[in-house]
């Protein structure tokens, strides 16, 4: 084979959700009946007046390129909804930026922010595209554990040790993939405060906002005092309007990082599709009825889940306070999480994904996304509960 391949992507792990959700149809390929519980696709479909405003401007011939910032009335729509919504106010033309899909957007951030040794925080488990896309950039991931029971205090002991002259960035995302915690007032002002102190960005991805339960309330921290200025908040309409496949996401912050985002967004991919743009600020600007319906069905779907997946021996579920997915404990089966996932795959037809994917601090857990149809979900759940019995002996939980 002629030439090289650069190392920075020759040692680069793939997305393991997009692993997973691969194997899976394959398997459907061959016949068989797979429940898929593993990737972050919401069942319903885009709201029909979304997809109106597109076969509109498809039709009328809005297909060229736009501004690489984005349309005007889509930078309007979403910094009205960042003021009314999430309490951070930002200028449309010079504080927004407009990309095919929130992935790019951290991607972009990345390459951006971070020099090579940048040493880059995350809270173990999360996404598992973080930690590629700093190293992509030349970054160092450091990951803190967290979860739901992670005290205000203890994050902040956390911090204090983690962050050193070389910390540039940490990456805080509430709801919380895959753990479903949602971040309160308290851990936002500790991380707040461990930001100003050691003058670092926070990158606030708040793709699941929407998606909360029980009166938890999402908290951007940019609306925290003095954060709006060293955050870079990230969203999108994949998940709140269950547009994954239009790719459409924006990233807002300082007028100062956003120029630099916008050269790196121009030599990539030059704008997000217009005929899309369209559809966001039918989104953004019209009825809120569908994603009320869909975070309500949701929260059924939810506590069915984990009250089936904590009657099953050597399983525990908490109940995730937002987001779509649950995250449960299986140790007790005597697998691993990555054992638990392939022979559940095999001998049941269900995809899940490992919880170790996420980081060192998932190991014994596997994430199931509800965002699937009631009967896909009874089916699962049956499924995984016939596989954990057929497993010899399993311990308790």
């Amino acid at each position: 084979m002629a030439g090289r391949i650069a190392d920075r992507v020759k040692n680069l792990a793939g997305s393991p959700t997009v692993s997973v959700m691969d194997k899976a149809r394959r398997l459907k390929a061959e016949g068989r009946s797979v429940v898929d519980l593993s990737g972050g696709d919401p069942d319903f479909d885009t709201a029909t007046h979304v997809t109106q405003v597109a076969i509109k401007a498809l039709q009328s011939g809005f297909t060229h390129y736009t501004a690489s910032r984005g349309i005007p009335e889509l930078l309007r729509a979403i910094a009205h909804k960042l003021e009314i919504e999430n309490g951070a106010s930002y200028k449309p033309q010079s504080e927004i930026l407009v990309m095919p899909g929130a992935k790019q957007a951290l991607f972009v951030a990345t390459q951006a922010l971070l020099n090579p040794g940048d040493e880059v925080i995350v809270f173990d488990p999360c996404w598992v595209s973080y930690a590629p896309c700093i190293e992509m950039a030349g970054g160092l991931p450091v990951p803190v554990p967290m979860n739901t029971r992670t005290t205000a205090a203890e994050l902040q002991a956390l911090l204090d040790r983690a962050m050193t002259p070389r910390t540039s960035l940490v990456i805080q995302n509430s709801p919380t993939n895959p753990t479903g915690l949602v971040w309160t007032l308290g851990h936002l002002q500790v991380l707040a405060d461990a930001a100003r102190a050691h003058d670092v960005w926070v990158l606030s991805d708040e793709i699941y906002e929407t998606i909360v339960y029980d009166g938890a309330r999402h908290i951007s921290i940019a609306s925290l005092p003095g954060m709006v200025r060293r955050t870079l908040v990230l969203n999108g309409l994949s998940k709140s309007h269950a547009m994954t496949g239009w790719r459409l996401g924006y990233v807002a912050g300082p007028e100062s990082l956003i120029a630099e985002m916008l050269k790196v967004h121009q030599h990539s991919s030059t704008c997000a599709a217009s005929f899309v743009q369209k559809a966001a600020v039918a989104a953004l600007e019209g009825p809120a009825d569908h994603v009320r319906h869909m975070t309500d069905c949701y929260r059924v779907r939810r506590d069915r889940l984990v009250a089936h997946l904590n009657a099953i021996p050597g399983v525990s579920c908490e109940s995730p306070q937002g987001t779509f997915y649950a995250f449960p404990r299986i140790v007790g089966t005597g697998l691993s999480s990555l054992e638990f996932a392939d022979r559940l795959l095999e001998a049941e037809a269900v995809a899940v994904t490992p919880g170790d994917a996420f980081g060192s601090a998932g190991a014994g857990y596997v994430r199931l996304s509800f965002a699937n149809s009631d009967d896909m979900l009874e089916e699962g759940a049956r499924r995984i509960e016939r596989f954990v019995k057929g497993l010899a002996r399993p311990a308790a939980a």
